[in-house]
């Protein structure tokens, strides 16, 4: 997959739980609709080839379908996961292409999966469609071992409808020794953010890379949440109809015209190039990039959650990752259930190995994060920390793709044209109140 076409599945994330491992689990980007997704979960790895395999048990047969991870191991981790399970005959199923419209429409028939990855958990038309399983009982006891804004991400109405499988993170990620010689301080409010990112703006060099979009598809939800606000509020209402709201989205527009924002980068936020190559100061990325940003730079960066907007608000970090979820349409849906319950809560060694050993992730178990080489130390450590204390999963469940694309496209509005973001919240919460008004009907 080339940048640009990353780019392009980025732009259409945020919001809809669609998500590249290998990209966030959901990302969010030029209209922050749908990869995350993370979602999750978008570091623009090559795709790896397509296959399947098909486990030795015995009694009933299950399909399994993943999408097209591009890490290398981790199809074949995945197989022999399937190949170890002994009460049925697993067959995995590795999707190439669209995977998430695939599935969706697959969940009609009689063809589908019977066990199968979503980003961020099924959507909230899977669920009140009736095309997904309960999964609650499953996780039973297990509950408070989960990050829980991912946890909340895939329940609705008090019944949890998928397994959280790894966790994907974004945070700002920025040079030590720029910060030093310019003497700056990791800023703590959105204004101390600016300051910081003016001084640091000398010569080629800019204070801060949100990405080539100047953060219009990237930091919606960092901004509102920076604002103490949400997507929608704890009653499913519409949540940043707030002049809070209005004045943390307009801090992008103030950073756009500051001419302290990378705009120009080779390749976007979700590669670290831009700040392992100097062209800036602070970014706005991925946990996953943190071994090239090692490669690159050794110990000359630090990780810090994206600031409050003022005294009153709160930092956050945007958290995303796929769901095991079970079809209803599943010729055996407990056979499937029990396939779910083994791997994904049970098999804790087969969690820490796929969250770890191919490529740079989260256990989505908070008592596994302790026991990942990759995560025991500096500034991993701290961001796994991060993803646990402040984490939000980039859009709750009824955030549905025309909540996303209205909000995506206010954003590009506010960020580059310089449009009133009252105004374009207005515009927003009249799209977004006739769709809770259709989900919730």
């Amino acid at each position: 997959m080339s940048d640009k076409q990353i780019g392009r599945h980025l732009g259409q994330a945020l919001g809809t739980g669609i998500t590249r491992r290998s990209l966030f689990a959901l990302g969010g980007a030029a209209a922050v609709t749908g990869a995350l997704a993370a979602c999750g979960s978008n570091t623009g790895r090559e795709p790896a080839a397509s296959g399947g395999a098909s486990g030795s048990g015995s009694g009933a047969t299950i399909n399994q379908w993943y999408h097209q991870y591009g890490e290398a191991g981790t199809q074949q981790a995945v197989e022999k996961y399937a190949a170890a399970y002994k009460d049925a005959t697993v067959k995995v199923s590795w999707k190439p292409g669209d995977y998430d419209q695939s599935t969706a429409a697959s969940l009609l028939t009689d063809a589908g999966p019977d066990v199968f990855e979503y980003g961020n958990g099924p959507t909230i038309d899977m669920i009140k469609g009736g095309q997904v399983v309960d999964l609650t009982d499953l996780i039973g006891d297990t509950k408070s071992d989960f990050n829980p804004s991912i946890l909340e991400r895939m329940t609705y109405d008090g019944k949890t409808y998928a397994i959280p499988q790894v966790v994907d993170m974004q945070l700002l990620v920025y040079r030590k020794s720029m910060l030093d010689k310019a003497g700056v301080t990791p800023p703590q409010t959105i204004d101390e953010l600016i300051d910081a990112a003016k001084k640091l703006t000398q010569g080629n060099v800019k204070g801060l890379f949100l990405g080539n979009d100047g953060g219009a598809g990237l930091m919606g939800g960092s901004m509102l949440w920076s604002a103490g606000l949400d997507y929608l509020t704890k009653d499913n209402q519409f949540g940043f109809d707030d002049p809070r709201a209005a004045t943390a989205l307009g801090k992008l527009r103030e950073m756009w015209d500051a001419k302290v924002l990378l705009l120009g980068a080779p390749k976007d936020w979700f590669d670290a190039s831009a700040l392992t190559a100097g062209l800036t100061a602070m970014q706005f990325t991925g946990l996953w990039t943190f071994p090239d940003i090692k490669k690159g730079l050794g110990d000359d960066f630090g990780v810090m959650a994206w600031p409050a907007l003022d005294g009153s608000g709160k930092p956050s970090v945007p958290v995303g990752a796929y769901g095991s979820c079970v079809s209803a349409k599943s010729k055996d849906v407990e056979a499937a259930k029990k396939f779910a319950k083994w791997l994904w809560i049970d098999q804790t060694a087969d969690q820490l190995d796929f969250a770890t050993a191919y490529g740079f992730h989260i256990p989505s178990r908070t008592s596994l994060i302790s026991q990942a080489s990759t995560l025991k130390d500096g500034q991993a450590a701290e961001a796994a920390k991060l993803a646990t204390d402040v984490g939000h999963a980039q859009s709750p469940i009824l955030w549905t793709p025309k909540c996303a694309t209205a909000f995506g496209d206010a954003m590009s509005r506010i960020v580059k044209e310089g449009a009133d973001p009252a105004g374009e919240i207005a515009k927003v919460k009249t799209v977004v109140d006739a769709e809770l008004k259709r989900v919730l009907a």
